[in-house]
């Protein structure tokens, strides 16, 4: 079977079960929450400060760490139950060699991944638009201020997505792959600005801030070399895993 063909099946995998549909509400219902925010959220004087510059709507768009964030959780799962389920042996059957079969997966995964992004981003900007008219402010953000924002979120669920494929491969058991995911993109990053602060620039949400426009910690090509070893790294070795142990 062509490695193409792999991606095909790999996809229509992803595709044929309820799994993104449960992901497709949870970016809902980020995006209502986003709508409540800015139609009952106030600052500390009452007032709706953050929602009065182009900078502040930008910023509240800006979606590119929870694309990440839900694309890892999304990778993980996906990959992680196949290996549970055992579902992973027909695919090795039909590609014996495993690095091609996994390769494969990983690309839908990433695809899955970036999609989720792209999708998340969208419905966040369409919630920001529709809700500024209610309480009195116009939509400042320009275009191409709209296209950076949404293409960074679909840049970093690619990357998270690949990061949580990884996790997946090498934990193999969905609860353990899921706990690993959120513990690397979620808890980790804030206790290592901790102990280094240096490290501030390095973590996933100043990374995305910088591709989103909302944050010149770092450069731009800096920023999506990183987020994009942010996922490959994990990735590398979710792929040595699988082709040195069994897969029962």
């Amino acid at each position: 079977m062509t490695w193409l063909r792999l991606v095909r099946a790999e996809l229509r995998k992803l595709t044929t079960t309820k799994m993104p549909w449960g992901f497709l509400a949870v970016l809902v219902v980020i995006s209502a929450t986003t709508a409540a925010a800015v139609l009952w959220g106030t600052d500390a004087d009452g007032s709706k400060g953050f929602i009065a510059t182009a900078e502040d709507q930008r910023s509240l768009m800006a979606f590119g760490l929870n694309a990440m964030i839900v694309a890892g959780l999304f990778g993980a799962i996906a990959v992680a139950r196949e290996h549970g389920h055992g579902t992973v042996i027909p695919t090795f059957l039909t590609a014996p060699r495993r690095h091609r079969a996994v390769l494969a997966q990983f690309t839908a995964v990433l695809i899955g991944g970036a999609l989720l992004g792209l999708v998340g981003a969208g419905l966040t900007v369409a919630a920001v638009a529709a809700s500024l008219p209610v309480v009195g402010y116009g939509f400042l953000v320009s275009a191409g201020a709209v296209t950076q924002v949404v293409a960074a979120s679909a840049f970093a669920g690619a990357s998270g997505a690949v990061l949580g494929a990884g996790i997946g491969a090498i934990v193999r058991n969905m609860g353990g792959a899921v706990t690993a995911a959120v513990l690397v993109l979620f808890i980790i990053p804030p206790l290592v600005v901790q102990l280094v602060p240096e490290a501030i620039s390095w973590v996933p949400g100043a990374l995305v801030a910088v591709l989103s426009g909302v944050g010149g910690e770092v450069g731009v090509l800096a920023a999506m070399a990183v987020i994009a070893a942010w996922g490959i790294i994990p990735a590398a070795v979710g792929l040595v895993f699988v082709q040195r142990r069994d897969v029962v």
